[in-house]
């Protein structure tokens, strides 16, 4: 466990060629309610796993039936597209374009989900590590499977070659120097759960944990946290000690690479982080915390058996509320109010 105070918090961007995220909830919300699967994803108190006023979960298991929050973010972009080409698209609106995409969990669902529905094609790539169970999810949405490399950056090397080479829209949820307009939409979508937890808490919350893995989510729902609540919550992002991609940038000042072993947290095992992330996080949160990963399997069976089951990447910013000594270094006291995200299913 270790945490790293922010001290570059209100200051310039760390990645000065990439966008801050949006905080336009307003035109995803416009958007999601001509979806048959939209539905708001409920807010539980769970007080009673941590000794602190109120712990509310924003639960995203069952998000648009996909599992995860990251039925928001790819599906998002492509409705968008979609939208352009007719007010009121249909199942062929995007037929003859083709999304290309690598995936190390579920945002090669989202890419998958968004392009059967408006009749585009998808290809996701998958390194060998990634279960065939997943991959035959992936091929039950519609999606071409390709097996690319032995971890997640040779498949989205892979990816980026099959979007040269075939003239393919390529949809990452990460961002990178020259690629940032669609990774800003894809963030986009994605606060649509900031706008509902924020309706849903009963009042501010003091603290809010957002587990990271790239930094899509986090860096989301911190902009409009900020946006709406200011100063008040404090923020903490929460990242494996295998891959701390955003806890070593900020202490850094700038984007690095981080290296490390593979982490059971894999939905949260990346080595670099997003840069339009990095310029939100950096601006908007107070601290980042790392978590091993005997820290974080400590809990999921307490969550489980609160009905919250989840997987390490889902728990991983609730496990720094039910550590003891975790609680201590980030002031989490017995008046605090939290808000957490429960972000995916069990594995």
């Amino acid at each position: 466990m270790r945490t790293v105070s922010n001290t570059h918090k209100g200051g310039p961007k760390l990645a000065p060629d990439a966008p801050f995220p949006s905080v336009d909830a307003a035109r995803v919300a416009t958007l999601l309610t001509q979806c048959p699967a939209f539905a708001e994803t409920p807010l539980v108190e769970a007080g009673g796993l941590a000794p602190i006023a109120a712990l509310w979960v924003k639960d995203e298991r069952g998000r648009m039936n996909l599992g995860s929050f990251k039925a928001l973010g790819a599906a998002y972009v492509i409705a968008r597209h979609a939208v352009a080409v007719e007010p009121h698209p249909g199942a062929e609106t995007l037929k003859g374009r083709t999304y290309v995409t690598a995936s190390a969990g579920n945002h090669g669902m989202s890419v998958a989900a968004g392009a059967r529905i408006f009749g585009a094609k998808a290809v996701v790539h998958l390194a060998e590590t990634v279960p065939e169970s997943f991959a035959d999810r992936l091929r039950d949405q519609g999606a071409q499977v390709v097996r690319s490399g032995a971890d997640y950056a040779a498949s989205m090397e892979a990816a980026q070659q099959d979007a040269k080479n075939h003239s393919w829209t390529l949809l990452s949820d990460s961002s990178w120097d020259g690629y940032t307009e669609l990774p800003r939409i894809l963030m986009e979508g994605y606060l649509q759960m900031a706008a509902e937890a924020v309706r849903q808490c009963p009042q501010a919350p003091s603290h809010i944990m957002l587990q990271a893995g790239v930094g899509g989510l986090a860096g989301a729902v911190a902009a409009y946290a900020r946006h709406v609540w200011g100063d008040a919550p404090r923020i903490v992002v929460v990242e494996p000690d295998a891959a701390p991609a955003l806890q070593a940038s900020i202490k850094a000042g700038k984007a690095v690479v981080t290296d490390g072993p593979d982490s059971i947290m894999g939905r949260l095992d990346c080595k670099e982080p997003s840069l339009i992330a990095l310029n939100g996080l950096a601006r908007d949160a107070d601290d980042f915390m790392t978590l091993t990963d005997d820290e974080v399997a400590a809990v999921l069976d307490d969550l489980g058996k609160a009905g919250l089951a989840t997987s390490a990447s889902g728990a991983c910013g609730l496990a720094a509320v039910l550590h003891q000594n975790a609680r201590a270094a980030l002031d989490i006291g017995p008046d605090a109010r939290v808000l957490c995200f429960l972000s995916e299913g069990p594995a």
